[in-house]
This record gives structure tokens, sequence and C-alpha cells, in this order.
């Protein structure tokens, strides 16, 4: 609040916000795909199929990152505790676009889930291929 009661003259503007910006950006650059650890919502394009119809390319956005995860070895059945957490959707919303050139029989209406925002839990089979 002390910033919004300041009067700066116009050309001090300029001045503050590269003062801010090298601040910020050693931060920024310091993390990458390759030392993020966590769980958050990423960019991602895909190819829309479906029999009858031609694809098309989509730029929609999905859950991304390493959870932690481990297993140990115990005495009693079922021998093992385990703690396995994946990168999963919190929150979505259902987007349906229209497929090109399909078939008279088919319908053109693709529908899939946009990620809102992520989460590291347990795996659900309501929105993700869970393998055991």
């Amino acid at each position: 609040s002390l910033l919004l009661k300041m009067q700066l003259p116009p050309c001090c503007l300029p001045l503050l916000f590269c003062l801010l910006l090298s601040l910020v950006c050693p931060l920024l650059s310091s993390i990458t795909l390759h030392s993020f650890i966590g769980c958050a919502v990423r960019e991602f394009t895909f190819i829309a199929r479906k029999p009858g119809c031609k694809g098309l390319r989509v730029k929609t956005d999905a859950c991304w990152g390493r959870c932690e995860t481990w297993e140990k070895p115990v005495l009693d059945p079922p021998y093992v505790d385990s703690y396995h957490r994946l990168c999963t959707y919190n929150r979505t919303r259902y987007v349906t676009i229209k497929l090109p050139d399909c078939q008279p029989s088919v319908s053109p209406f693709f529908t899939y889930p946009e990620a809102l925002s992520c989460d590291c839990s347990v795996c659900s089979t309501d929105n993700t291929e869970c393998e055991t």
C-alpha cells in the first residue's frame, strides 16, 4: 500500500519496472522443467481424433509435474508400505470442439477436459488412466 500512496513522476516508472524485473527474473530463470518438483497447469498440444473424422490440433491446459512417491518393505502383509501421488486434475472444465470433415453418420463433436488447477494426489479413474 506504500507504493500506491507514493506519487512518482512518470519518468521514474520505467526505472521502477526495471528494478522489479531484475529482482524477479533470477528466481524464474532458476526453475526449469527438469528441476521443478510439484504439480502445475501447463499448456499442452494434442491432436483430437475420432473414427470417421479428420484430426484437429488442439492447444489446451493440462497437468504436468513430479510428485512425491515412495515404497518401503515392512514385515507384515502386504509387506510394503507405499505412498504414491501423481500430478492430476484438481479442477477441470470440459471443452467441446467440432472436428472437420466428418462422415455424415459421425457426430463431429469431441469433448475433452481442460485443467483449471492441478494437484499431487491419489489416482482417480474418474479423470485419469490409473495403472497398478
